[in-house]
């Protein structure tokens, strides 16, 4: 199997901080993206993905390539990362936390109708189980494919296909007001 990170591993194992940087450079953006997309949360996206690369300094010097490929590794460092931060959300959750409250001024911007639109998928997409929710990260928003997503949760791909049924299934329900919003705009019709 070709990895295309093997040979900048080698090198950061080594000592190499250009090598080091090159591997940041590549894959800190992938890293956020993932977790802020489990955790709904910028700041603790940043944190999980500044532990991802504490994790490769470690590792690099042991890496034996062939087994996965390092990306893979990582996405898994991360959404592990990600599951642990979350259990530790529902140990000590608040009923009321993270419960958003709209601005009763009216807005008519299509920007801040786009944003509410996102803030709604990305509330719904926060409630799904945390597989479920991984499974729709990695194929939807990381744009992985589906084998690949499946060896990052180290499931088969027809158990990778089920979660992503059932996520898209769950977020098809709690988005259906969106879409009703959309299909009225496209339309012309009133909204009441």
């Amino acid at each position: 199997m070709f990895d295309p990170d093997a040979e900048y591993v080698r090198k950061a194992g080594a000592g190499d901080s250009r090598a080091a940087e090159a591997l940041v450079r590549r894959h800190l953006p992938r890293m956020v993206a993932l977790a802020r997309r489990m955790l709904s949360d910028a700041a603790e996206a940043e944190d999980v993905a500044q532990e991802v690369f504490l994790r490769v300094w470690r590792e690099a010097p042991r890496w034996k390539p062939g087994a996965a490929k390092f990306e893979t590794w990582m996405h898994r460092v991360a959404l592990n990362l990600c599951y642990d931060r979350l259990r530790r959300r529902r140990e000590r959750a608040d009923p009321d936390a993270g419960l958003m409250v709209a601005d009763p001024a009216p807005l008519a911007s299509e920007a801040w109708l786009a944003q509410q639109r996102a803030a709604k998928v990305e509330a719904a997409l926060s409630q799904l189980p945390e597989r479920q929710r991984a499974a729709i990260v990695l194929v939807h928003y990381q744009e992985l494919s589906n084998i690949a997503a499946a060896e990052m949760l180290e499931i088969s791909v027809e158990a990778l296909e089920s979660l992503l049924a059932r996520g898209r299934r769950a977020l098809k329900a709690a988005l259906a007001d969106v879409v009703q919003d959309l299909i009225g705009e496209a339309g012309g019709a009133p909204r009441g």
